[in-house]
Formats: structure tokens, C-alpha cells, sequence
């Protein structure tokens, strides 16, 4: 996921509650599934399923292959509101089947009874015929006029972390992973879209084949009238027509972006690499869905200053794809790897080393200066999901999800790169832990042995506070000393505001890469407010005002919101109601909130465009605004 990800709720209210692992409701391998993969595994999924627009829903079926692992006499599944309407044993006898209460955000334990005792070793192949809910936790059906081009609906979907359960019965845990393979009827002159290789396409019927294992929350669909553009021999971009032609400039260097990136941590194994540019309602800057990254369209800067969301995409293929964590309590070995890796291989497509090096010890202080803000003003720094490995037991992964396991974990990663030789001797590293771990879920444990066993020859390793790293609340036990040359200018600049009188030129950031202006603009946010007569000549001097970036007019609005400038009101509505990036929308309620004459309206404006929100973004920002604990 989006490698900058802000905090997904307002942890100062009451998380919302799963059944305990000690009540044995749930998985012993994950504390938000009810799945026992320990008992029988998935390894294989076929989905028959139809769009339906009118009714918001899929219906069809899926074929579950499972290999037995011990003796027993039921299966155990995962779902969220899906009305099933039978349960058939392929080539045996309808079975019977239990569905448990529905838990808010958790789904129902699904139970099937088996005809007689399975055994250790056997296979067993069940079709289950099935419709999803209306309002599935995983999938948005956007109306014609939510769409760019205004004429026709849309559908979309986003699994992570357990939402894969409202589109499937399934293991949805990470733990596990399967092949699958698909095949949609949808109205004709739509296209459908899948995180698999495309296969045959007729008027109305699309077939897809994932031969690569997955776990539940990569399984993506996507249905519009769409368009597309070749990007290189693996690469194509998907979106409406109104974007597609800046679409294909923004990110015509995918290809580039992908070589460079096997050159650090070998062949890239999913075949085909494509982009989907979703409507502006998408929650996140981008989801690494195998073969079909989805991405925000608020990346469609006009000048490809947001190429690093697309590399940490692009990374996702080896870290979090093909090596996966166990389960979310250890969310960080995808995003701290992912954002670690992303960092190195955008470095790297510079030619000049000193000017490498800068940049991301640059991107990194971008990001420190993020885990800041989420630990000592959002989170607390006591908070327990500022561990880098947290626990999940009684806490929903929607409520646990912040920049803490990108950052951190990033962090952390340095740290062991630094420690024990430098890159020469932790790539090779990187390259050993993921031929281990190709194709495998693991925990942070293992991760530990396998380092262990690796550098076992290298003393340094005695001076690793393993407990400090992983289980301690608060900010990294140590910061690299990062070289500072792109920020210096930036804290001169920032300086100048303490001074009796301030004035503004354009010249003072002239030079500024986007990058800086946005750190500039981040720095700000972490001040007292500007008086209005400061932050409306330096909007009007630095050329602000109009800037078409999205990261540089978020912090602006966000800037006038701390500011109380009431003329901008509109205007951030505005922007808050054609975005859905919860990167954006959800600090700016935040601030709205906090500005107490104002707060009114916010969650009038709220409510009023609730729907229009995908589950996840109405969910945390109902956090937010206190309307929910």
C-alpha cells in the first residue's frame, strides 16, 4: 500500500473489538480470522462471478480446493454479509453449513459440515454458489456521476487488510496463499480488470489466471469503460478516457522502474506489471494488487515527482506479494521492507553516488518528520500500536494501521544495513531472505533466526537491542546520522519566519525541488498556525496558490485550516469532497475539527458526502470526527 500512509484512525477513542484468541473464536494464527489453515489449507480458488450494476452486488460461485493437513470433520471459513445459497462437495452431495453472527467489521464464522472424516493428506474440492452484500466492506460501486466521464457506473475494490471476506468465502489471512482463477460477465463495452493475467475477452465475459500464490487481500476487481496505453514490453495503464493521456506521461518509465528494481532483488515474477488510474474515491495513493497496481489519481501531478508511490508499488512484488507477512501484528515486514527497498532502488536510478545518497537520506528525513507527527501528535508515544510488532488481539487492523510499521520499519532496516557492512553486504542479504522466503508468509521471529543464522559470524550483532526495535512503544531507538544538504535551505528558510519582519519571494524557493517544497510546507504544519496576512503572501509569492501537486495544495489547505481562514472554507471542502485519499481528507477533518467555530459544518459536510466514500475512509473518518468510538 501507499508507502506514506497517514493514521487510519483517531486511536485516542475505543477500537473496535474482535472476539479474544484466548476465547479460541479465532484462527491461533491470526487473531482476525476465524479460518484454520493449521487444520485444511486453501490452495486453490475458481470464481464465476456477474456484475451487477443494478443491484450492487456479484453473484456466481467459487470453487475452494483444499489440502487436508490433520483429521477433521468440518471446514472453517471467512465471511461479511454474503447470502449464500448452497454448499456442494464437487462430484459428491450438497452439505450442510453454518453461518455465525455477523460481528461488525469482522464478518461470520462459515462452518461446513463434511459427510464423514477427512483425513490427513486427502483433497477436497468445495463449490460454494453465493451474492455479496450491497454494501460489501471491499467494494465501491461508483454512479455515472462519480466518474470522470459521467456517463457510465463504476465498481472497484480493496481488500487489505480483511476486507476480502465480503467479496469471497475464503481464508482471508495472509497466512495463506493460493492460486486463482476467474471468470467475470459484466455489461458489455465494460472492461473488467482482475489481479491476474487477462485471458480470453468476449462481448461480455473476461477470463484471468493467477498462477502465483496470494494471500485473500491481493485478490482485486475492477469494472469500468476503460481505456489503455502501452508503457513498455510488461506494461500497460488503465483509466478512464479523460486521464489516459496524462495517464501514460506520468508513468511512461515504469519499465525503467522495474529493471531497476531486479536488479537489487532478482527476476520479477508476476509477468505482467500494469498501472489502473481509479477514480479520485480510491482511499489510498496506490495498492500493489499483483499484475494491476491500482493508483490514486492525485498522483497525476504533471511532473512525475510522485514516481517514489509507484517504485514502493512496483517493490510490493517481492516484499508483501511474494514474501508476505504472517499476519498484521507484523504489518511491517511488507511496509518496512517495502519502503526501505523503494528508497534504495529510486536512489539508484540516480547516475551520480554523492547525489544518491542525498536524495534518500532526503526521502528519509521526508518520512521521519511523518513517524514523528503519527507518534508524538496523532498516536502518543506510549501508544501500543507504536510497537513495531503490535498486537491485534481484540484490535480490528483497520484501527492499527499507521505510518508507524512504514517508517519504523524503514528505519529499522537501515539501522541493520548500517550495523553490519553497509549495502554490499545487506543486499546480498536481501537477496538470500527473499529466495528463503519466495512464495512463503512468515513472522517477525523468523525473520529474526534467519538474520541470526545469516550474519551469525558478525559480532555487531551483540549490540542489536532486538527488544527496543520491536516491542517497545515510542519513537526508533536510534536515527542515521542522514545527510542534510537538501534540507539545509529548507530550515534556513523555516527560520526566517521567527524573525520581527517576514517577507516573502519567489526566489526564496525558486531552486526548491517539489520534494522540498512539500517538506517546507510539512514543517509549517508542525509550527503554530501563520497569522492569515503571512500564509496568503507566501501562498501569492511562492506561487502556492493554482499549484496543481496534490502533496503541495493538501498542506496548503491544511496550512489555511490551522490559519482559521474562513475564505478558504469552500475550497477545502471542495477539495475534501472530490478526494478520497484518507492521506488528505482525513488530516483536514482533523483540523476542522480542532478549529471548534467550524466543526459543525465539517461533519455536516461529512454526512452529506458519506456516501460517496468508500468503507474504510466513512469508517475512520466517523473516528475522527467523533461521531463513532
Amino acid at each position: 500500500m501507499l508507502n506514506n500512509m497517514r493514521l487510519l484512525s483517531d486511536l485516542s477513542t475505543k477500537t473496535v473489538r474482535s472476539p479474544s484468541r484466548a476465547m479460541g473464536a479465532l484462527s491461533p494464527l491470526d487473531p482476525s480470522s476465524y479460518s484454520r489453515p493449521e487444520l485444511a489449507i486453501i490452495k486453490h480458488i475458481s470464481l464465476s462471478l456477474n456484475v451487477d450494476f443494478d443491484k450492487h452486488v456479484l453473484s456466481g460461485e467459487a470453487t475452494l480446493n483444499f489440502d487436508i493437513l490433520a483429521d477433521i470433520n468440518e471446514l472453517i471459513l471467512d465471511t461479511s454479509n454474503l447470502q449464500i445459497e448452497s454448499i456442494e462437495e464437487v462430484g459428491g452431495s450438497k452439505l450442510q453449513y453454518k453461518l455465525g453472527d455477523n460481528l461488525a467489521n469482522f464478518g461470520s464464522k462459515l462452518t461446513i459440515l463434511l459427510p464423514k472424516q477427512a483425513s490427513s493428506g486427502e483433497k477436497i474440492k468445495i463449490k460454494i454458489k453465493y451474492t455479496t452484500g450491497p454494501t460489501a466492506s471491499a467494494l465501491q460501486w461508483l454512479d455515472a456521476e462519480q466518474t470522470s466521464g459521467k456517463q457510465h457506473p463504476y465498481m472497484f475494490s480493496q481488500c487489505q487488510p480483511i476486507h476480502a471476506r465480503s467479496i469471497l468465502p475464503c481464508q482471508d489471512t495472509p497466512a495463506v496463499k493460493f492460486t486463482y482463477d476467474a471468470e467475470v460477465t459484466a455489461p458489455e463495452h465494460f472492461t473488467v480488470l482482475m489481479s491476474a493475467l487477462r485471458g480470453q475477452v468476449t462481448a461480455n465475459k473476461t477470463s484471468f489466471n493467477q498462477p502465483m500464490p496470494l494471500p485473500s487481500y491481493l485478490v482485486a476487481i475492477a469494472v469500468g469503460v476503460l481505456e489503455s496505453r502501452t508503457l513498455g514490453p510488461r506494461s500497460k495503464v488503465w483509466s478512464e478516457k479523460e486521464e489516459i493521456e496524462r495517464s501514460a506521461w506520468e508513468f511512461a518509465e515504469t519499465e525503467r522502474y522495474l529493471q531497476a528494481a531486479e536488479k537489487l532483488c532478482g527476476p520479477y515474477e508476476w509477468t505482467q506489471y500494469d498501472l489502473l488510474v481509479l477514480p479520485p474515491s480510491f482511499p489510498y495513493g496506490g495498492m500493489e494488487n499483483p499484475c494491476l497496481t491500482f493508483v490514486t489519481p492525485t498522483l497525476l501531478a504533471g511532473d512525475r515527482s510522485q514516481a517514489d508511490v509507484i517504485v514502493h508499488e512496483i517493490m510490493h512484488s517481492w516484499t508483501g506479494n511474494l514474501v508476505t507477512n504472517r499476519n498484521f501484528e507484523h504489518f511491517w515486514l511488507n511496509e518496512g521492507f517495502t519502503v526501505f527497498l523503494e528508497r534504495k532502488v529510486g536512489a539508484s536510478l540516480i547516475n551520480d553516488s554523492a547525489e544518491a545518497k542525498r536524495s534518500r537520506d532526503f526521502h528519509s528525513l521526508l518520512g521521519l518528520q511523518e513517524l514523528s507527527e503519527a507518534i508524538h501528535d496523532e498516536l502518543g508515544v506510549d501508544n501500543p500500536l507504536t510497537k513495531l510488532v503490535v498486537s491485534l488481539d481484540g484490535v480490528h487492523p483497520d484501527d492499527a494501521f499507521s505510518t508507524v510499521p512504514y517508517e519504523k520499519g524503514s528505519l529499522f532496516l537501515v539501522y541493520l544495513e548500517n550495523l553490519l557492512g553497509g549495502p554490499e553486504v545487506f543486499d546480498d542479504f536481501l537477496r538470500s531472505y527473499l529466495t528463503k522466503y519466495r512464495k512463503k508468509s512468515l513472522d517477525t521471529d523468523q525473520f529474526k533466526a534467519f538474520l541470526l543464522d545469516y550474519f551469525k559470524d558478525n559480532d555487531k550483532l551483540k549490540k542489536l537491542d532486538w527488544d527496543a526495535w520491536l516491542y517497545t512503544s515510542g519513537m526508533p531507538p536510534a536515527i542515521p546520522d542522514y545527510d542534510t544538504t537538501m534540507t539545509k535551505a529548507i530550515t534556513a528558510l523555516v527560520a526566517k519566519l521567527n524573525g520581527s519582519v517576514v517577507t516573502f519571494s519567489y526566489k526564496d524557493v525558486s531552486s526548491f525541488t517539489p520534494h522540498q517544497l512539500i517538506h517546507y510546507l510539512q514543517q509549517l504544519i508542525e509550527r503554530p498556525a501563520l497569522p492569515l496576512e503571512q500564509l496568503r503572501a507566501m501562498g501569492e509569492e511562492y506561487k502556492i496558490i493554482g499549484n496543481k501537486n496534490t502533496e503541495i495544495w493538501y498542506r496548503w489547505l491544511r496550512l489555511c485550516a490551522r490559519s482559521k481562514d474562513e475564505s478558504k472554507l469552500s475550497e477545502i471542502f471542495g477539495f475534501l469532497n472530490t478526494n478520497g485519499r484518507m492521506k488528505y481528507v482525513r488530516p483536514l477533518y482533523r483540523d476542522l475539527y480542532a478549529w471548534e467555530e467550524v466543526r459543525s459544518q465539517a461533519i455536516d459536510n461529512f454526512l452529506k458526502n458519506e456516501k460517496n466514500m468508500m468503507h474504510v475512509t466513512a469508517y475512520t473518518l466517523k473516528k475522527d470526527l467523533h461521531l463513532i468510538e
